[in-house]
């Protein structure tokens, strides 16, 4: 029983760091950060239109099919990785598994482009 909870003590070690520098880092930014918003500090940003208080106000589709689109491409590069890394062992099935899964990618990507998904007027 010992021996199997040693091989988990550089684990808690981690954690345990991790959990104190998280804790030490949000209070000192807590503490020595400044604390005095202004306008400009609370208007919004990185959304593309203004905050509102109505949530059933209207606003173009196309923010959410930029969306899809990065999170599309982002989960293929996240799938080539561990593809191109295990690539010499798992031989020509795991190869054309991998060019069929890119073909449909690149078919879904031509259409969106030729339906004019990705024109932003």
């Amino acid at each position: 029983m010992d021996l199997f909870l040693s091989e988990y003590l550089p684990i808690a070690v981690f954690f345990a760091i991790a959990i104190g520098l998280s804790l030490a880092f949000v209070l000192t930014a807590f503490v020595f950060g400044n604390q005095r918003p202004d306008s400009e500090k609370m208007t919004a940003y990185e959304c593309g239109f203004d905050a509102f208080d109505d949530s059933r106000r209207q606003f173009d589709v196309r923010f959410y099919l930029v969306a899809i689109l990065f999170i599309i491409f982002d989960l293929e590069v996240a799938f080539l990785f561990p593809w191109a890394v295990a690539l010499g062992g798992i031989g020509l099935f795991g190869f054309w598994s991998m060019m069929l899964f890119l073909a449909v990618l690149t078919i879904g990507f031509i259409y969106e482009w030729k339906k004019g998904a990705l024109e932003w007027e």
